[in-house]
This record gives structure tokens, sequence and C-alpha cells, in this order.
């Protein structure tokens, strides 16, 4: 009975002593683990302290020329005279900004490769293109939407029309379609996707691989409209090449106060052209944080201010929280648009 006893005794005391082995073990564990993660941190921080100590790439996944480029290189000229390290702008084309988006989610997340470009062709771009060969929800972050430019509407000087209602009223009675210029599968398509849901009228799409492509073409009368930002449309409304008959801002957009917004006749009806910055997903927060409160300031600036008043762009300072928010916003209004007009890229 007592050596079953002093057994017993044995064995719980050695059961403790485990015990009391394996809680220290949990206590270091948890400790290095910690540590390692204080240590990241630190890291962390100290990587956006001493950001940027390189040049900065910004690729822009459309041709030069266009919106996204030239609001990279003004804001890339002004941060490299904030931060002394020269910031470079690539042209990366094709894939309907895919290529260039994709070669910026797979790159290094240091903050040294940044991507400028219209936020539609994230938001869309997953329902219409399901094979992309990365997520632009899951592999990229956002750091700002720099500017916001509505798209415009506007016609050939052939229609006998002068104003958005005249223009809905021709396009219902024409036995065929109207014809539509625009990029398949862009922002300025499937703005006149929704256009055509919204207000009932038949039109036919023809395809382009840019806008500026459909506004000469809408100039010389081949096509009866199309949508594009007002950046990259109006000098040709002031010249006459076409009639302008509305715009897609969500109230009256300043540099055209007389013109009609389609939000008048299609409550939340707005489109344009959202200038955005995103970096690779596991960017440091710190980092994302230093590019999104220098660019705020950067936009700030009253000679930016003039010069997006000239390009007729608005500035916008939304955080990167508010812009991941309205993306996943948009991403599940858009595939709703382009799944009710069985919208598809061959």
């Amino acid at each position: 009975m007592t050596v079953q006893t002093k057994n017993r005794d044995r064995s719980v005391s050695a059961l403790l002593s485990a015990k009391r082995l394996g809680v220290k073990c949990l206590t270091y564990g948890a400790l290095i683990v910690g540590l390692a993660g204080s240590v990241g941190t630190v890291q962390a921080q100290d990587a956006a302290v001493n950001y940027p100590n390189r040049p900065i790439r910004i690729i822009v996944p459309f041709a030069a020329g266009g919106a996204s480029d030239v609001l990279s290189r003004i804001i890339g000229k002004k941060l490299t005279e904030a931060w002394g390290q020269t910031v470079v702008v690539e042209n990366k084309p094709g894939g309907n900004a895919q290529i260039g988006a994709a070669m910026v989610a797979k790159s290094e997340p240091d903050g040294y490769t940044l991507l400028v470009v219209d936020l539609s062709a994230l938001t869309q771009a997953p329902t219409m293109m399901p094979n992309l060969t990365y997520s632009p929800e899951k592999d990229l972050t956002p750091v700002s939407v720099i500017a916001y430019s509505p798209h415009i509407l506007v016609v050939a000087n052939k229609l006998p029309v002068k104003t958005y209602d005249e223009f809905i009223a021709y396009a219902k009675k024409q036995k065929d379609p109207i014809n539509f210029g625009a990029p398949l599968g862009a922002a300025p398509h499937l703005a006149g996707v929704l256009l055509s849901q919204k207000q009932a009228i038949p039109i036919n799409f023809i395809g382009y691989k840019g806008g500026a492509q459909a506004i000469t073409d809408l100039a010389g009368g081949q096509i009866d409209a199309t949508m594009n930002s007002f950046l990259a449309t109006y000098p040709m409304v002031r010249s006459g090449g076409f009639k302008l008959i509305a715009v897609a801002s969500p109230n009256r957009f300043a540099p055209i106060p007389d013109t009609l917004t389609i939000a008048e006749r299609i409550p939340g009806y707005v489109t344009g052209s959202f200038q955005g910055m995103m970096a690779p997903a596991a960017t440091p927060p710190a980092i994302i944080e230093k590019i999104h409160t220098e660019i705020n300031k950067i936009i700030s600036q009253p000679d930016m201010q003039k010069q997006f008043a000239d390009l007729g762009s608005d500035p916008d300072r939304r955080s990167p929280a508010e812009v991941r928010k309205w993306m996943a916003e948009e991403r599940v209004y858009w595939a709703k648009v382009i799944k009710d007009g069985n919208v598809k890229l061959d």
C-alpha cells in the first residue's frame, strides 16, 4: 500500500513537473513569437522612417498621354521634389490595364513599385475577366484616389439633338440602335451599358482600342455617341467637333456648370475616371500612410489645385481604408451591371 502511494506521488510529481515545463515552453514560445512580431513591427517602422532611399517606379498600365499618365508625371515630379528621390513613370499598356497592374501586384511590397490607374480597371475587370493572373482585391492595396474626372456624354454634330432629353427620345425612335463607340470592357463602355439599361434605349457598341480613337471617329461622324473623361474629351467640344449633352458627375461640374448631370435623370448615376494609386498588398501600412500623406499635401497645393482645375479634375483625399471600402462597393455594383447586360469580352 505504501509502495503504491509513493509510486502514485512520484507520478503526480512527474506530471506536475511536465506541466510546469510545458507552461514554461509555451511561455517562452509566446515570448519568442511576441519578440519576432515586435522586431517585424520595428523593422516596418524603420523602413517607413528611411523611405524612400532609392528611386521609385510608378507603373501606368496605359499608353502615354492619357489621364493616368498625365497625373502620374505631375505627382511624380512633386514627390521627387518632396523626397529628393527620382520618381520614374513607366508605361506598360495592354490587356485592358491588367498587364501593368499584374506587374505591380507581383512586385516586392516595399513601396518602390507603385501603380497609377483608372480604378475602374480594378473594380470592373474581375467580373469580365475571371482568368486574371492576380487578384485586384487581394494582391493590391489602395494608397490614394488622386483625382476624379467625370465622363461626359457627347454626340455627333449630325444628330438632330441639342439636349440629353432630346437624345434619349431620338435614340428610342430610331429603327436601328445608335452606334456608341468605346474601348470594350473599359469604363466608358460600361457607362454606356448602364445608360442603355436605365433609359431603355437600344445601343450598338463599337469597339476601339482607346478612347482617343472613338473621339476622332465621333468628330468624323462615323459613330453617333461616346462617353469619355472630361479631361480627354472637352477640348474637342470647345473646338466644335461634337456636342456635349450631359456630364456623369454626382453634382453640377464646376468647369461646365450649365450642363445637365445624368444623375438628374437617373438618380445615383456617377461614372468617370477615378485616378488612383495602388501598391502591392503586403506593403507595410506605415509606408502606405507616408505616401498617402504626401500625396494629400501635394494635391492641396495652390498650383496643383489650378492644374487639376485646368485638367477638369477634382482632387480626392479619401484615406486608404475609405478607398478600399469604396472599391469593394464598386465591384458589387458593376458586377450586376455587367451580368444584367450580358457583357463579355471575346
